[in-house]
Order: C-alpha cells, then sequence, then structure tokens
C-alpha cells in the first residue's frame, strides 16, 4: 500500500516541485528576448523589460530571494552597506546567480570601486550572457576609465539584446562618433 501511494500520489507531487523549482530558477526564456528584439514600440518593450527583471529576480531559492527582496529595501533606505551584505550572501549561497552578482556590481561601480564592478559585472555576463543591464554597466564602467572602443562594444551587446534599451542608445549614439574618427 506504501508503495502504491508512493508511486501514484508523492512521486508525482516531487517531480512537479522539481519541475516548479527548476522553472523559477531558470530565468527568462529564448521566448522573451525573441519578443523583446520583435518589439513594435517602447511601450510594449517596456513591458517585455520587466517580465525578463521579474524573471531574474528569482533565484529558485526562497532563502536568497528574501536576501535580494531584503537588499533592495535596504538600498531604497540607502543603506548600501547592509544590502551589500545581503548581496555577499547571496552570492556565497547561490554563486551561480547572475542577478545578485548584477546588483553587487552596481554598488560596487556607485561607490567608484571599478575593480569590483568589472569582476561582479563579468561574473553576471558569465552566468547570463542575455543580462542586458550588466552589459550597459559594464559600457558605463569602461566609459568611465576611458576605454570606450570597449564601452561601445558592452552597449552594443546590449542593443543587440534589447534594441529600445535608452541608456545604450544614447551611449551608441555618444560614442559611435569617435569610432568613426570623429570627435565627441
Amino acid at each position: 500500500m506504501a508503495d502504491r501511494i508512493r508511486a501514484t500520489i508523492v512521486m508525482p507531487m516531487i517531480k512537479a516541485l522539481l519541475v516548479a523549482g527548476f522553472i523559477l530558477a531558470s530565468g527568462p526564456s529564448e521566448e522573451m528576448f525573441s519578443d523583446l528584439k520583435k518589439a513594435p514600440n517602447p511601450d510594449v518593450a517596456a513591458q517585455i523589460e520587466a517580465d525578463i527583471w521579474a524573471s531574474w529576480m528569482e533565484s529558485g531559492s526562497a532563502t536568497v530571494d528574501l536576501l535580494m527582496q531584503r537588499a533592495s529595501e535596504a538600498e531604497e533606505f540607502g543603506d548600501v552597506d547592509l544590502a551589500r551584505s545581503l548581496y555577499d550572501r547571496a552570492v556565497q549561497i547561490k554563486p551561480d546567480y547572475a542577478e545578485a552578482w548584477h546588483r553587487r556590481a552596481i554598488l560596487f561601480m556607485i561607490d567608484d570601486n571599478v575593480s569590483e564592478a568589472l569582476h561582479d559585472f563579468n561574473e553576471t555576463l558569465t552566468h547570463e550572457p542575455r543580462h542586458f543591464g550588466a552589459w550597459v554597466g559594464l559600457g558605463t564602467v569602461f566609459e568611465q576609465i576611458g576605454a570606450h572602443d570597449e564601452a561601445l562594444e558592452a552597449y552594443r551587446e546590449a542593443l543587440a539584446l534589447h534594441p529600445n534599451l535608452a541608456p545604450a542608445k544614447q551611449a551608441e549614439r555618444r560614442l559611435a562618433p569617435a569610432e568613426d574618427g570623429r570627435s565627441l
């Protein structure tokens, strides 16, 4: 009797939970990025972008999700040290979770800690190469240190993923003339 209950009720529930956990932790789908590239206008693109960001905030771990929520709240209240500490913990618990790396990179960028920001943006992109936010962050850091060719390349990577991304479009317009030999 126990074997039959296990086979007909328990195992299907476990499989469903595993699949649900995988879906939560899997991040945005290729279809979302395809739709983002084909968005007919900026308003549609903004909605798809919001869905992608929401997907990136789902780590697949209740503990990490709580840490991320608390870190975001700490940022909103201006407690950058607490936010960074919470992102540190999220990275320690789930080192393959791109959004924790990304959020921490932004804090390093705000503090002008270029080497740590570059490291964390690279970690973000290692785990989620489609992270247009990390590409923009990387471009911003490169631009700040005077690596304009690398910055332009990073912004163009962001635009390849999200053609309507305003910060990347503005940066490309600003940097592209220098690439063509014209002054900024």
